[in-house]
């Protein structure tokens, strides 16, 4: 959408992309005034992307209306596994991997508890936690100690051009999230860098990961189930290999070139329409 001194100019073609889903601060803040401003905005939209169908659903709950499915890109030149590891984590341990924001639904609490489980089956794994957050951290590291869970790393905000090389330090991904996640680029990113994949089984998750192909979908919270998925990878070098090698292949579909070239053809097709007063 396209602004100008806030404003949305009545003479252009202006296109919405849609990226909410449910509990999204957006759409729930201050209703029924905020849904009231957001239709004058949505009104005056000649186009409508969502970014997954489960964006798309939700964003019709409150303007129903026609929307194409776009998704978002990755970068597969900077989320290539042809960087180095990090040296310190390289020390033989199997690494299982979290990336995100230490927030309640992004789910590393049950990721924890299953990790105390695979810890006692599997001594050498190791658990590296990076994203930033300073309340739960504290909250999360006193679990760690209280309850002894050995080899947590929490490594706090790491900066893009750094990031690869920890999905490179991986040899299993997992995020846990519970819910408000129309899409899964955290996914894409580890699955572009060939690493198998322990997810929620969440709609926007399941929209880019299928179960048993790129890694394993779990039922959100479910302790048990997560620790079962991570041990099965950990213990098995041609599964993550193969789950691997398929996320590489599923992640090409969403590289930016061929997102982009998906976005700049549907500009392409409103402008159209606007110009020749088709529907």
């Amino acid at each position: 959408m396209h602004r100008k001194n806030g404003k949305i100019p009545l003479n252009t073609v202006n296109i919405g992309t849609f990226h909410a889903h449910a509990g999204s601060p957006g759409y729930d803040f201050g209703r029924p005034v905020s849904t009231f401003f957001l239709k004058r905005w949505f009104s005056r939209l000649d186009g409508r992307i969502a970014v997954s169908r489960p964006a798309q659903q939700f964003a019709s709950k409150y303007f129903p209306d026609d929307y194409t499915i776009i998704p978002n890109g990755v970068d597969l030149e900077h989320f290539s596994p042809d960087v180095a590891p990090v040296e310190r984590f390289s020390d033989g341990k199997l690494n299982i991997l979290f990336v995100g924001r230490l927030e309640k639904r992004k789910g590393l609490n049950y990721l924890l508890a299953a990790y105390r489980r695979v810890k006692k089956e599997m001594p050498e794994c190791r658990l590296i936690v990076v994203g930033p957050g300073t309340r739960l951290r504290s909250k999360y590291e006193k679990t760690v100690s209280h309850e002894d869970i050995k080899d947590v790393v929490f490594v706090g905000r790491v900066n893009h051009e750094e990031l690869p090389r920890y999905y490179q330090t991986a040899d299993v991904f997992c995020s846990p999230a519970t819910s408000r996640e129309s899409f899964g680029i955290i996914l894409l990113e580890a699955m572009a860098m060939g690493k198998p994949v322990v997810a929620s089984n969440i709609e926007g998750y399941a929209s880019v990961l299928t179960g048993g192909e790129e890694g394993l979908l779990v039922p959100p919270r479910d302790i048990k189930q997560l620790g079962d998925s991570l041990l099965t990878l950990l213990t098995d070098p041609a599964m993550r290999r193969q789950m691997g090698e398929k996320g590489q292949v599923t992640a090409a579909r969403y590289s930016w070139q061929h997102v982009a070239r998906q976005v700049c053809e549907y500009y392409q097709k409103v402008l159209k329409q606007a110009s020749t007063g088709s529907p």
